[in-house]
């Protein structure tokens, strides 16, 4: 550790090594990945020093840390003759008056990702607005409530249907808050068979339902800010890593799902108790968009036939790494949510 460094919190009080390069022995510390001692410990790199891993193995550890390799070795294959339907189909059903910039920047994440065919299901009265906003994607229109610009209940048959002719769903970008729209995504939810991801105001849809969670058939990810957690569940996500590791844990067990805590750093946490943190992002990522690019890589590999685990540590990973790059080539003040997508080809191919 850098001398001065507090190995389990990443806090220093006083003097402290403000290292390039920092070798740590064996095993990963959360020091060095949590602010402010991730800002201190430049490069990080793991030495073994030939503690045999049964004796690690031992110890039943269940928090973990998402590396480079395991991304890289979890990415989805690409076939040399596969075609848009090989590499999968992912619905996402998105925007609303005002926020049709949500369902856009998660479509073009979700391409830019690796997915062959991405439809957009949105009110019918923004589709003038989307369909010219982005020519990759396919538009699905839905029906709104009368002047209101959002999706109505009426809606829930037909979109029942599209569902299942995708490999994924994506819920949530974007959609706004009114109550027949939260209705709509209530049933979706009790119908859904096909692996999705919750996010913004899919989200808040499930504020005082979370019966749903226990009661769906599909594997879902949740993707919540520390804000959405707490509207979501009442408890507020504390400073500490340690607190926030248990809070994630104890939520994804109890409602078996995965769940993304996005943050510095974010953290996954899967239904069988495990737990991750990332070591990609920066606060240039901190900006009104970010998280939608997310839901949309995270989706792109589900329709990908990506386990939900791994499409969630793989999506959080590759997120931070081109908002990483976009910082480098741009600065993190200047950022905006485009531009972690833009980085998304040099993430991958550093990868590959």
């Amino acid at each position: 550790m850098p001398s001065g460094l507090n190995t389990d919190d990443g806090t220093y009080d006083g003097a402290v090594i403000d290292a390039d390069y920092t070798y740590t022995i064996a095993q990963p510390k959360y020091g060095l990945y949590v602010s402010p001692g991730r800002e201190v410990s430049g490069d990080v790199d793991v030495i073994s020093i030939g503690i045999p891993i049964d004796v690690v193995e031992s110890f039943s550890l269940h928090n973990n840390l998402i590396t480079p390799s395991y991304v890289s070795s979890t990415l989805p294959t690409r076939k040399p003759d596969g075609h848009k339907g090989t590499f999968g189909k992912l619905f996402l059903l998105a925007g609303s008056t005002g926020m049709t910039g949500a369902a856009v920047l998660a479509a073009r994440s979700s391409l830019r990702s690796g997915c062959g065919m991405v439809k957009i299901g949105c009110p019918k009265s923004i589709l003038p607005t989307i369909a010219p906003s982005f020519i990759d994607a396919m538009t699905y229109p839905l029906p709104d409530v009368a002047k209101k610009g959002c999706l109505a209940k009426r809606g829930l048959g037909e979109l029942k249907k599209v569902c299942t002719e995708h490999d994924a769903v994506v819920i949530g970008p974007g959609i706004g808050r009114h109550f027949e729209t939260k209705e709509l995504v209530c049933r979706l939810l009790l119908s859904l068979e096909k692996p999705a991801v919750i996010d913004a105001d899919g989200l808040n849809a499930l504020n005082g339902e979370l019966q749903i969670l226990e009661d769906t058939k599909a594997e879902l990810i949740l993707t919540p800010h520390p804000t959405e957690f707490k509207n979501l569940t009442g408890i507020d996500v504390p400073d500490d890593i340690h607190a926030r590791i248990e809070i994630a844990r104890k939520f994804a067990i109890e409602y078996q799902t995965i769940l993304v805590i996005k943050g510095s750093p974010t953290l996954v946490a899967h239904y069988d108790g495990s737990v991750y943190v990332n070591q990609t992002g920066n606060n240039g990522m901190a900006v009104g968009g970010s998280g939608d690019v997310l839901t949309g890589i995270i989706g792109s590999f589900l329709a990908q036939s990506v386990e939900p685990i791994d499409a969630a540590l793989c999506g959080v990973f590759i997120h931070g790494l081109a908002g990483d790059i976009a910082a480098y080539e741009l600065g993190e003040r200047s950022m905006i949510a485009s531009d972690i997508i833009d980085f998304l080809p040099d993430a991958f191919m550093s990868l590959e």
